[in-house]
């Protein structure tokens, strides 16, 4: 079977990685999307344990479709009736790009149409009532090669279930679980987040380093469908399980000077599961400091758009800088939509990514420190 995982913009690599890590075999990477083939526990597998997806969804059938006669009856020759049953609902949501066919509403509506012609056909019926389960349906237009998809997430994965809060300029779950893996910090070392807000960062890492994979408590779409069959779901949960290190000791510590935002913090922790992982302060940003070496900052601090809050923002990142000089071996991973981060802080970045922070435009920026040294065995 052939499927597609989506992503944020920027984060394609990532997913990719994280697919390969579930040993999937992973093809096409397209702009927020990537292919994979598997069966159909594997597609079951993908929405319980990928981090940094946004849905994962069916491939029904791909075929050139260079006019809306073409897309009709690609859409027509596939086999709707061996996967929709008679009362399916099936909306169409659709994207095009660089392609002859640019409008998104008339190739829903054609890829609606002809859905419907071969359900009617197959059922000997002039409608559908589509009064049952929800089939979301996506056509992806690129280049003149449509694919047409079927989403069996339902709602989008970021939706963890522990974050019932929100604070300013909060991180989306799969993007602050993307920045915990480009940080490169292990569980052996320690990491804080000094502007930790409602906590995504800090539970995002603790769930990622205990081997919680995130969707092993919620539900999804395509449990409803005859296709994904509800003993596979229940084989990928108990994979899960199997694989979970709840006791590994972990060094995390979240700290912001906003107490309401460390009540939501905790209160996140706790709904994950990961509130004995993370140690919670109350301290500026400016007051970081640790005795221990070889350690990790990653944060999402304030961008100061707003005017009033610019000044606060550039003098937090010069505070942050200062912080990190004095740590020692630490690295430090801030991603912010600030222009001028870089002169702020004190120097230039090892490695600089764009993203985006929901409809901001962001960087992450990437001071690495010195790998650990070895103990020397006598």
């Amino acid at each position: 079977m052939e499927w597609i995982a989506t992503a944020a913009y920027g984060l394609e690599g990532v997913l990719a990685q994280e697919l390969r890590d579930l040993g999937l075999s992973v093809g096409e990477t397209q702009t927020s999307r990537v292919q994979f083939t598997g069966s159909a526990l594997d597609g079951c597998r993908a929405n319980v344990f990928l981090r940094t997806a946004g849905r994962v969804r069916l491939v029904v059938g791909r075929f050139p479709a260079p006019n809306f006669d073409a897309l009709f009856e690609g859409v027509r020759s596939l086999p709707w009736e061996e996967i929709l049953p008679e009362d399916a609902a099936f909306p169409v949501t659709g994207r095009c790009v660089n392609s002859q066919l640019m409008s998104v509403p008339n190739c829903q509506a054609i890829v609606k149409k002809a859905i419907a012609t071969r359900m009617g056909q197959a059922a000997g019926r002039s409608w559908l009532p589509e009064t049952g389960t929800i089939y979301p349906i996506e056509v992806h237009i690129w280049k003149d090669q449509a694919t047409i998809s079927l989403d069996t997430s339902g709602t989008p994965l970021h939706r963890r279930g522990y974050r019932e809060l929100n604070g300013p300029a909060a991180l989306r779950e799969t993007l602050a679980a993307a920045l915990v893996r480009l940080s490169r910090w292990d569980a052996s070392r320690p990491l804080w987040d000094p502007c930790c807000g409602t906590g995504t960062l800090a539970v995002e890492a603790a769930l990622q380093a205990r081997q919680i994979a995130p969707g092993i408590s919620r539900s999804f779409g395509g449990e409803a469908y005859p296709l994904l069959p509800a003993s596979l779901w229940r084989q990928a949960r108990e994979e899960a399980m199997d694989g979970m290190l709840y006791t590994l000791p972990l060094d995390i510590t979240a700290s912001d000077i906003d107490p309401e935002a460390l009540s939501m913090a905790r209160h996140h922790a706790r709904k994950a599961g990961v509130a004995t992982a993370i140690r919670f302060r109350r301290m500026d940003a400016a007051e970081l400091a640790s005795d221990t070496a070889y350690g990790h900052i990653l944060t999402n601090p304030p961008y100061g758009e707003r005017l009033g809050d610019r000044e606060q923002a550039q003098l937090l990142y010069q505070q942050l800088g200062q912080a990190w000089r004095r740590l020692d071996g630490w690295s430090c991973h801030v991603i912010t939509a600030h222009p001028r981060f870089e002169s702020y802080f004190g120097a230039r970045a090892h490695h600089r990514r764009a993203l985006y922070n929901g409809p901001l435009a962001c960087r992450f920026y990437q001071y690495f420190g010195p790998k650990p040294r070895r103990e020397v065995q006598p």
